[in-house]
C-alpha cells in the first residue's frame, strides 16, 4: 500500500505540495493527475525518499523509503526519463542494478525478452530511443520482483503497441495483488488502465474517488438537433431536463435518449440528431484542476 498523509512540501514562501492525503492499494491502479507544477512529481519524490517532506508522513507498506529492508524489492519506479549509464549496454545496466539492488542476476535476461529489448540487450543506452530508455526503466524496476510500483510518466516516447503493452503489464501486475500509481499526460489511454484517481492541483488534492464513481457523478449530456429548438427545449424543461444551447445544438441533462426522442415526438418536432456525449477523463480532469 502507498499512503501519503498530510505531505507537505515547502520551497521557502512557495507551498509546492499542501496537506495531499490519498491512498493506493494493492490490487488496484491509480492514476495520479496533474498539471505541469501542481506538485505532483514532488509528491512521487517524497513518496521514493527522494525529497524529505516539510510536514505529514509518506509511506510505503507502513513505512518511509528510507526504513524500507529491501526497498527494491518492495518498491519499482519508474522516473520521467529513467536513469542509466549511456556508455553502459543495456544489459549491463540491468547486470549492474540488480547487484546494487540485491536482487541477483537471474532475472536480467528474462526480463529484456519481458519488455521487448532482447535483440537490443547488448546496445548501449546512449543510442536508445527515448521508448527504449523507457522499456529499460521499467525493467529495471521490476529487478526486484517489488509488489509496489510507482510511475511518473511511463509511456512518454512508447509507440501506440508499447503503450498497449505497458497497459497489459500494469494491468497483470495489479491482478495479481501488486499495487500502481501512476501519473501520465496521456488521458485517453489512462483511462483504460486506472481503477482510482488523485486529482492535484496547486499542490492541493481536488479528487480522489474511484474511476467508475467519478464517471457517474458527471452526468451524461445528450446533443440534440431538431426542426424547432424552441419547442423541443421547452418539453425537455417541462420533463425535468436542463438544457442550454452551444449554438448549433442543444445540450440536454437529466433526460434519458430514450426519453427526448419521445418527448419530440409528443411535441411533434423532427430530431436531426440525438447523441450522447458521456463524461470523459480528460474533461473531467480539466474541470477539477482549473476551478
Amino acid at each position: 500500500m502507498i499512503e501519503a498523509i498530510e505531505l507537505t512540501k515547502q520551497y521557502g514562501r512557495v507551498r509546492a505540495v499542501d496537506d495531499v492525503t490519498f491512498r493506493a492499494v494493492p490490487g488496484r491502479v491509480t492514476g495520479f493527475l496533474g498539471l505541469n507544477g501542481s506538485g505532483k512529481t514532488t509528491t512521487l519524490r517524497m513518496l521514493l525518499g527522494l525529497s524529505r517532506p516539510t510536514a505529514g508522513r509518506a509511506l510505503i507498506n507502513k513505512r518511509r523509503f528510507r526504513d524500507l529492508a529491501h526497498p527494491a524489492r518492495q518498491v519499482g519506479a519508474v522516473l520521467e526519463q529513467g536513469i542509466s549509464h549511456p556508455g553502459q549496454t543495456g544489459r549491463a545496466h540491468l547486470v549492474t542494478q540488480a547487484v546494487l539492488a540485491g536482487a541477483g542476476r537471474s532475472r536480467v535476461d528474462d526480463l529484456l525478452e519481458y519488455v521487448g529489448l532482447a535483440r537490443a540487450a547488448d546496445q548501449r543506452t546512449g543510442d536508445y530511443s527515448l521508448g527504449m530508455r523507457q522499456r529499460l526503466a521499467v525493467a529495471t524496476a521490476l529487478l526486484g520482483s517489488p509488489p509496489v510500483l510507482i510511475l511518473d510518466e511511463p509511456a512518454n516516447g512508447l509507440d501506440p503497441e508499447g503503450i498497449a503493452w505497458l497497459r497489459g503489464l500494469l494491468r497483470d501486475h495489479a491482478r495479481a495483488g501488486g499495487t500502481v500509481l501512476i501519473s501520465s499526460h496521456l488521458l485517453a489511454e489512462l483511462a483504460q488502465l486506472i481503477d482510482d484517481v488523485v486529482i492535484i492541483a496547486k499542490g492541493r488534492v481536488r479528487c480522489v474517488a474511484p474511476l467508475a464513481e467519478l464517471y457517474g457523478d458527471g452526468a451524461h449530456r445528450l446533443r440534440v438537433r431538431g426542426r424547432d429548438p424552441h419547442r423541443l427545449w421547452r418539453a425537455f424543461e417541462r420533463a425535468g431536463g436542463r438544457v442550454s444551447s452551444n449554438g448549433y445544438a442543444l445540450e440536454v441533462v437529466g433526460l434519458s435518449p430514450e426519453e427526448v426522442g419521445e418527448l419530440a415526438f409528443e411535441a411533434r418536432v423532427p430530431i436531426y440528431e440525438l447523441s450522447s456525449d458521456a463524461p470523459n477523463l480528460e474533461q473531467i480532469f480539466l474541470d477539477l484542476a482549473t476551478a
